[in-house]
Protein backbone atom coordinates (compact mmCIF):
# COMPACT_ATOMS: atom_id res chain seq x y z
CA UNK A 1 0.00 0.00 0.00
CA UNK A 2 1.18 3.53 -0.81
CA UNK A 3 2.38 5.74 2.20
CA UNK A 4 0.61 8.62 2.43
CA UNK A 5 2.41 11.72 1.66
CA UNK A 6 3.78 13.80 4.75
CA UNK A 7 2.40 17.29 3.09
CA UNK A 8 -0.12 17.73 0.19
CA UNK A 9 1.13 18.93 -2.57
CA UNK A 10 0.92 22.50 -3.60
CA UNK A 11 -1.01 24.18 -6.66
CA UNK A 12 1.34 26.76 -7.36
CA UNK A 13 3.97 23.70 -7.89
CA UNK A 14 1.17 23.08 -11.38
CA UNK A 15 1.17 26.26 -12.68
CA UNK A 16 3.10 26.91 -15.78
CA UNK A 17 3.25 23.08 -16.86
CA UNK A 18 2.98 22.20 -20.08
CA UNK A 19 -0.31 20.74 -21.13
CA UNK A 20 1.23 17.57 -22.02
CA UNK A 21 3.34 16.86 -18.78
CA UNK A 22 -0.17 17.58 -17.06
CA UNK A 23 -1.63 15.49 -19.32
CA UNK A 24 0.16 12.93 -18.86
CA UNK A 25 0.54 13.16 -15.04
CA UNK A 26 -3.37 13.28 -14.36
CA UNK A 27 -3.61 10.20 -16.63
CA UNK A 28 -0.96 8.39 -14.33
CA UNK A 29 -2.80 9.56 -10.98
CA UNK A 30 -6.25 8.23 -12.29
CA UNK A 31 -3.83 4.85 -13.11
CA UNK A 32 -3.12 4.70 -9.80
CA UNK A 33 -6.15 5.29 -8.00
CA UNK A 34 -8.17 3.09 -9.74
CA UNK A 35 -11.35 2.33 -8.78
CA UNK A 36 -11.22 4.08 -5.75
CA UNK A 37 -11.90 7.66 -8.45
CA UNK A 38 -14.42 8.42 -10.34
CA UNK A 39 -13.93 12.16 -12.78
CA UNK A 40 -17.26 13.87 -13.82
CA UNK A 41 -16.87 16.62 -15.94
CA UNK A 42 -19.81 19.04 -16.62
CA UNK A 43 -20.44 19.92 -20.41
CA UNK A 44 -19.19 23.68 -20.23
CA UNK A 45 -15.40 22.37 -19.26
CA UNK A 46 -12.72 23.03 -21.55
CA UNK A 47 -11.45 20.00 -23.50
CA UNK A 48 -7.87 19.53 -21.48
CA UNK A 49 -10.62 18.98 -18.38
CA UNK A 50 -13.30 16.84 -20.19
CA UNK A 51 -10.86 14.21 -22.08
CA UNK A 52 -10.08 13.00 -18.73
CA UNK A 53 -13.66 12.60 -17.32
CA UNK A 54 -15.20 9.06 -16.71
CA UNK A 55 -18.94 10.65 -17.62
CA UNK A 56 -19.79 14.01 -18.92
CA UNK A 57 -22.89 15.52 -19.04
CA UNK A 58 -25.32 18.69 -16.56
CA UNK A 59 -25.43 19.26 -13.41
CA UNK A 60 -27.52 16.55 -11.81
CA UNK A 61 -27.31 13.89 -14.25
CA UNK A 62 -23.58 13.80 -13.24
CA UNK A 63 -24.68 14.02 -9.59
CA UNK A 64 -27.08 11.19 -10.05
CA UNK A 65 -23.84 8.90 -11.24
CA UNK A 66 -21.97 9.85 -8.71
CA UNK A 67 -24.84 8.41 -6.29
CA UNK A 68 -25.06 5.45 -8.80
CA UNK A 69 -21.58 4.69 -8.17
CA UNK A 70 -21.34 3.79 -4.79
CA UNK A 71 -17.73 1.69 -5.12
CA UNK A 72 -16.31 5.07 -6.16
CA UNK A 73 -15.20 6.18 -2.95
CA UNK A 74 -13.88 9.36 -4.42
CA UNK A 75 -15.18 12.01 -6.57
CA UNK A 76 -13.49 14.36 -8.38
CA UNK A 77 -16.23 16.87 -9.98
CA UNK A 78 -14.97 19.21 -12.60
CA UNK A 79 -17.87 21.84 -12.55
CA UNK A 80 -18.82 24.52 -10.23
CA UNK A 81 -19.33 24.99 -6.35
CA UNK A 82 -23.05 24.53 -6.83
CA UNK A 83 -22.29 21.00 -8.82
CA UNK A 84 -19.91 19.43 -6.55
CA UNK A 85 -22.55 20.35 -3.22
CA UNK A 86 -25.29 18.25 -4.95
CA UNK A 87 -23.21 15.61 -5.61
CA UNK A 88 -22.54 15.72 -2.29
CA UNK A 89 -26.47 15.20 -1.39
CA UNK A 90 -27.32 12.74 -3.58
CA UNK A 91 -23.94 10.24 -2.83
CA UNK A 92 -23.49 8.40 0.19
CA UNK A 93 -22.00 9.35 3.78
CA UNK A 94 -18.95 6.99 2.09
CA UNK A 95 -18.39 8.99 -0.35
CA UNK A 96 -15.93 11.91 -0.97
CA UNK A 97 -16.45 15.12 -3.42
CA UNK A 98 -13.55 17.07 -4.56
CA UNK A 99 -14.11 20.42 -6.40
CA UNK A 100 -10.50 20.75 -8.52
CA UNK A 101 -10.88 24.83 -7.80
CA UNK A 102 -12.99 26.37 -5.13
CA UNK A 103 -13.42 29.37 -6.80
CA UNK A 104 -15.13 27.87 -9.25
CA UNK A 105 -18.35 29.57 -8.57
CA UNK A 106 -21.91 30.40 -10.24
CA UNK A 107 -22.72 34.01 -10.97
CA UNK A 108 -26.28 33.32 -11.46
CA UNK A 109 -25.79 31.18 -7.89
CA UNK A 110 -24.85 34.09 -6.28
CA UNK A 111 -27.16 36.39 -7.00
CA UNK A 112 -29.55 34.79 -4.27
CA UNK A 113 -28.51 34.68 -0.92
CA UNK A 114 -30.32 32.77 2.26
CA UNK A 115 -30.27 35.98 4.00
CA UNK A 116 -32.21 37.64 0.85
CA UNK A 117 -34.31 34.68 0.21
CA UNK A 118 -35.37 34.51 4.10
CA UNK A 119 -36.17 38.42 4.27
CA UNK A 120 -37.65 37.96 0.97
CA UNK A 121 -40.05 34.85 2.27
CA UNK A 122 -41.02 36.84 5.72
CA UNK A 123 -41.87 40.25 3.18
CA UNK A 124 -44.22 37.65 1.32
CA UNK A 125 -45.62 36.80 5.25
CA UNK A 126 -46.55 40.28 5.88
CA UNK A 127 -48.87 40.53 2.88
CA UNK A 128 -50.12 36.79 2.67
CA UNK A 129 -50.53 33.73 4.33
CA UNK A 130 -47.66 32.79 2.94
CA UNK A 131 -47.34 29.17 4.10
CA UNK A 132 -50.59 28.19 2.79
CA UNK A 133 -49.94 29.96 -0.84
CA UNK A 134 -46.35 30.32 -1.98
CA UNK A 135 -44.62 27.47 -2.43
CA UNK A 136 -40.77 28.25 -3.19
CA UNK A 137 -39.56 26.30 -6.48
CA UNK A 138 -35.64 26.29 -6.82
CA UNK A 139 -33.39 25.82 -10.02
CA UNK A 140 -30.53 23.40 -9.61
CA UNK A 141 -28.20 26.12 -10.34
CA UNK A 142 -28.02 27.24 -6.81
CA UNK A 143 -26.51 26.66 -3.26
CA UNK A 144 -27.42 24.06 -1.17
CA UNK A 145 -28.76 26.19 2.00
CA UNK A 146 -31.40 27.58 -0.91
CA UNK A 147 -32.50 23.72 -1.63
CA UNK A 148 -32.81 23.46 1.94
CA UNK A 149 -35.06 25.69 2.13
CA UNK A 150 -37.09 24.58 -0.58
CA UNK A 151 -37.39 21.67 1.11
CA UNK A 152 -38.52 23.00 4.47
CA UNK A 153 -41.13 24.73 2.93
CA UNK A 154 -42.75 22.04 1.25
CA UNK A 155 -41.20 23.17 -1.50
CA UNK A 156 -38.68 21.70 -4.83
CA UNK A 157 -35.71 22.01 -7.20
CA UNK A 158 -36.23 21.78 -10.82
CA UNK A 159 -33.67 21.69 -13.93
CA UNK A 160 -33.85 23.22 -17.13
CA UNK A 161 -35.69 20.07 -18.63
CA UNK A 162 -37.97 20.01 -16.13
CA UNK A 163 -39.37 23.12 -15.01
CA UNK A 164 -42.70 23.33 -16.64
CA UNK A 165 -43.48 19.70 -14.90
CA UNK A 166 -42.39 21.28 -11.33
CA UNK A 167 -44.92 24.35 -12.03
CA UNK A 168 -47.66 21.81 -12.92
CA UNK A 169 -46.90 20.15 -9.19
CA UNK A 170 -46.32 23.59 -7.72
CA UNK A 171 -49.30 25.36 -8.84
CA UNK A 172 -51.85 22.13 -7.99
CA UNK A 173 -50.44 22.26 -4.51
CA UNK A 174 -50.46 26.34 -4.00
CA UNK A 175 -51.82 29.22 -5.60
CA UNK A 176 -48.03 30.82 -6.04
CA UNK A 177 -44.70 30.15 -6.85
CA UNK A 178 -41.62 31.81 -5.55
CA UNK A 179 -38.99 30.81 -8.64
CA UNK A 180 -35.55 31.53 -8.06
CA UNK A 181 -32.65 32.43 -8.89
CA UNK A 182 -33.05 32.91 -12.63
CA UNK A 183 -35.87 34.94 -13.94
CA UNK A 184 -35.54 33.82 -17.59
CA UNK A 185 -36.30 30.05 -17.09
CA UNK A 186 -39.14 31.22 -14.72
CA UNK A 187 -40.37 33.39 -17.70
CA UNK A 188 -39.98 30.96 -20.68
CA UNK A 189 -41.45 28.33 -19.19
CA UNK A 190 -44.47 30.51 -17.48
CA UNK A 191 -44.89 31.61 -21.25
CA UNK A 192 -45.50 28.44 -22.75
CA UNK A 193 -48.35 27.34 -20.22
CA UNK A 194 -49.88 30.60 -21.21
CA UNK A 195 -49.69 31.98 -17.51
CA UNK A 196 -50.18 36.36 -18.86
CA UNK A 197 -47.73 38.78 -18.39
CA UNK A 198 -49.88 40.46 -15.15
CA UNK A 199 -50.04 37.13 -12.90
CA UNK A 200 -46.09 37.47 -12.77
CA UNK A 201 -43.97 39.71 -11.27
CA UNK A 202 -39.82 40.34 -10.60
CA UNK A 203 -39.09 40.12 -7.09
CA UNK A 204 -35.87 42.62 -6.48
CA UNK A 205 -34.10 41.53 -3.26
CA UNK A 206 -32.79 44.77 -2.91
CA UNK A 207 -35.76 46.83 -2.78
CA UNK A 208 -38.95 46.74 -0.27
CA UNK A 209 -41.40 44.18 -1.11
CA UNK A 210 -38.95 43.11 -4.30
CA UNK A 211 -40.50 46.55 -6.07
CA UNK A 212 -43.76 45.39 -5.63
CA UNK A 213 -47.02 47.08 -4.54
CA UNK A 214 -48.95 44.40 -1.95
CA UNK A 215 -52.13 44.17 -4.76
CA UNK A 216 -49.26 43.06 -7.52
CA UNK A 217 -47.98 40.65 -4.92
CA UNK A 218 -51.88 38.98 -3.95
CA UNK A 219 -52.86 39.02 -8.12
CA UNK A 220 -49.80 37.22 -8.85
CA UNK A 221 -48.92 33.78 -9.29
CA UNK A 222 -45.41 33.52 -10.26
CA UNK A 223 -42.67 35.38 -7.91
CA UNK A 224 -39.54 35.74 -9.99
CA UNK A 225 -35.84 36.34 -8.66
CA UNK A 226 -34.34 38.69 -10.35
CA UNK A 227 -31.29 37.28 -11.73
CA UNK A 228 -29.32 35.46 -14.65
CA UNK A 229 -26.82 33.45 -16.15
CA UNK A 230 -24.22 35.98 -17.26
CA UNK A 231 -23.28 33.36 -20.36
CA UNK A 232 -26.85 33.16 -21.74
CA UNK A 233 -27.76 36.59 -21.13
CA UNK A 234 -25.16 37.44 -23.78
CA UNK A 235 -27.22 36.61 -26.52
CA UNK A 236 -29.33 39.03 -28.40
CA UNK A 237 -32.11 38.85 -30.76
CA UNK A 238 -30.10 40.49 -32.99
CA UNK A 239 -28.08 37.51 -33.27
CA UNK A 240 -30.46 35.90 -34.61
CA UNK A 241 -31.58 37.70 -36.94
CA UNK A 242 -27.98 37.90 -38.42
CA UNK A 243 -27.70 33.99 -38.62
CA UNK A 244 -31.40 34.13 -40.60
CA UNK A 245 -30.22 36.84 -42.81
CA UNK A 246 -27.00 34.84 -43.61
CA UNK A 247 -28.05 31.04 -43.87
CA UNK A 248 -31.83 31.14 -44.64
CA UNK A 249 -31.84 27.71 -43.59
CA UNK A 250 -30.51 27.71 -40.66
CA UNK A 251 -31.65 26.09 -37.55
CA UNK A 252 -31.59 28.55 -33.87
CA UNK A 253 -31.46 26.42 -30.83
CA UNK A 254 -31.10 28.51 -27.40
CA UNK A 255 -30.98 27.51 -23.66
CA UNK A 256 -34.12 28.54 -21.60
CA UNK A 257 -31.61 30.90 -19.76
CA UNK A 258 -31.65 33.19 -22.53
CA UNK A 259 -33.97 35.83 -22.56
CA UNK A 260 -37.32 35.81 -23.68
CA UNK A 261 -36.88 38.06 -26.89
CA UNK A 262 -34.29 35.28 -27.82
CA UNK A 263 -36.16 32.76 -26.88
CA UNK A 264 -39.12 33.64 -28.92
CA UNK A 265 -36.84 33.70 -32.17
CA UNK A 266 -35.66 29.92 -31.61
CA UNK A 267 -36.87 26.97 -33.51
CA UNK A 268 -35.86 24.98 -30.48
CA UNK A 269 -35.45 25.80 -27.14
CA UNK A 270 -34.05 23.57 -24.30
CA UNK A 271 -31.61 22.09 -21.41
CA UNK A 272 -27.58 21.31 -22.79
CA UNK A 273 -28.44 17.64 -22.61
CA UNK A 274 -31.45 18.39 -25.54
CA UNK A 275 -29.21 20.70 -27.97
CA UNK A 276 -26.74 18.31 -27.56
CA UNK A 277 -29.22 15.38 -28.28
CA UNK A 278 -30.64 17.31 -30.88
CA UNK A 279 -27.52 18.62 -33.03
CA UNK A 280 -26.23 15.14 -32.71
CA UNK A 281 -29.33 13.62 -34.29
CA UNK A 282 -30.41 16.18 -36.90
CA UNK A 283 -29.06 14.60 -40.37
CA UNK A 284 -25.98 15.82 -42.84
CA UNK A 285 -25.98 19.01 -43.95
CA UNK A 286 -27.96 21.09 -41.82
CA UNK A 287 -26.82 24.88 -40.05
CA UNK A 288 -27.28 24.98 -36.53
CA UNK A 289 -26.35 28.23 -34.87
CA UNK A 290 -26.60 27.00 -31.11
CA UNK A 291 -27.35 30.06 -27.93
CA UNK A 292 -25.43 28.54 -25.23
CA UNK A 293 -21.76 28.10 -23.59
CA UNK A 294 -18.95 28.44 -25.59
CA UNK A 295 -16.64 25.31 -24.72
CA UNK A 296 -19.83 23.26 -25.34
CA UNK A 297 -20.79 24.45 -28.66
CA UNK A 298 -17.07 24.06 -29.94
CA UNK A 299 -16.96 20.42 -29.32
CA UNK A 300 -20.38 20.03 -31.34
CA UNK A 301 -18.14 21.73 -34.17
CA UNK A 302 -15.77 19.23 -33.64
CA UNK A 303 -17.60 16.22 -33.02
CA UNK A 304 -20.33 16.84 -35.48
CA UNK A 305 -18.57 17.57 -38.48
CA UNK A 306 -20.83 16.77 -41.20
CA UNK A 307 -23.07 19.14 -39.54
CA UNK A 308 -22.24 23.10 -40.23
CA UNK A 309 -22.61 24.61 -36.50
CA UNK A 310 -21.93 28.05 -35.59
CA UNK A 311 -21.95 29.91 -31.80
CA UNK A 312 -24.79 32.35 -31.94
CA UNK A 313 -23.31 35.40 -30.15
CA UNK A 314 -20.13 36.88 -32.29
CA UNK A 315 -18.76 37.95 -28.27
CA UNK A 316 -16.41 35.34 -26.58
CA UNK A 317 -18.83 33.84 -23.95
CA UNK A 318 -17.54 31.23 -21.95
CA UNK A 319 -18.36 30.51 -18.32
CA UNK A 320 -16.20 32.35 -16.82
CA UNK A 321 -16.32 30.62 -13.12
CA UNK A 322 -16.51 27.18 -14.77
CA UNK A 323 -13.42 27.67 -16.81
CA UNK A 324 -11.28 28.20 -13.76
CA UNK A 325 -11.18 24.31 -13.85
CA UNK A 326 -8.21 24.16 -15.64
CA UNK A 327 -5.40 20.91 -15.92
CA UNK A 328 -3.24 22.47 -13.24
CA UNK A 329 -5.97 22.26 -10.80
CA UNK A 330 -7.26 18.94 -12.10
CA UNK A 331 -3.77 17.28 -11.77
CA UNK A 332 -2.90 18.89 -8.24
CA UNK A 333 -6.23 17.24 -6.79
CA UNK A 334 -5.88 13.93 -8.57
CA UNK A 335 -2.32 13.55 -7.32
CA UNK A 336 -2.72 14.70 -3.81
CA UNK A 337 -5.47 12.33 -3.82
CA UNK A 338 -2.78 9.61 -5.07
CA UNK A 339 -0.57 10.95 -2.32
CA UNK A 340 -3.19 9.80 0.39
CA UNK A 341 -4.54 13.86 0.57
CA UNK A 342 -8.25 15.19 -0.12
CA UNK A 343 -8.22 18.74 -1.16
CA UNK A 344 -11.02 20.76 -1.80
CA UNK A 345 -13.32 18.53 0.45
CA UNK A 346 -17.17 19.56 -0.21
CA UNK A 347 -19.21 19.16 2.82
CA UNK A 348 -23.42 19.63 2.87
CA UNK A 349 -24.01 20.34 6.58
CA UNK A 350 -26.20 17.23 7.65
CA UNK A 351 -29.36 19.40 8.51
CA UNK A 352 -29.11 21.41 5.09
CA UNK A 353 -28.46 18.05 3.33
CA UNK A 354 -31.63 16.73 4.58
CA UNK A 355 -33.45 19.19 3.59
CA UNK A 356 -32.06 19.63 0.00
CA UNK A 357 -32.71 16.26 -0.50
CA UNK A 358 -35.83 16.18 0.43
CA UNK A 359 -36.87 19.10 -2.43
CA UNK A 360 -34.77 16.84 -4.85
CA UNK A 361 -36.45 13.53 -4.11
CA UNK A 362 -39.68 15.52 -4.94
CA UNK A 363 -38.37 16.88 -8.46
CA UNK A 364 -36.95 13.56 -8.98
CA UNK A 365 -40.63 11.80 -8.15
CA UNK A 366 -42.17 13.80 -11.16
CA UNK A 367 -39.37 13.81 -13.44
Amino acid sequence: MKAVAAVPRSIADYQGRSVEELFARTVEAKRALGNNVMVLGHNYQRDEVIEHADFRGDSLLLAKLAAQHADRPNIVFCGVHFMAETADILSRSSQTVILPDMAAGCSMADMAAIEQVDECWDQLGRILPVEETVLPAVYVNSAAVLKAFCGEHGGITCTSSNARAVMEWAWARREKILFFPDEHLGRNTANKMGLPRERMIVWDPYLPNGGNSADAIRKARLILWKGHCSVHQMFQPAHVDYFRKKHPDIKVIVHPECHEDVVNKADLVGSTEFIIRTVSAAPAGTAWAVGTELNLVNRLKKEQTDKHVHFLSSTVCQCATMFRIDAPHLCWAMENLADGHVVNHIVVPEDDKAWAKVALDRMMAIS
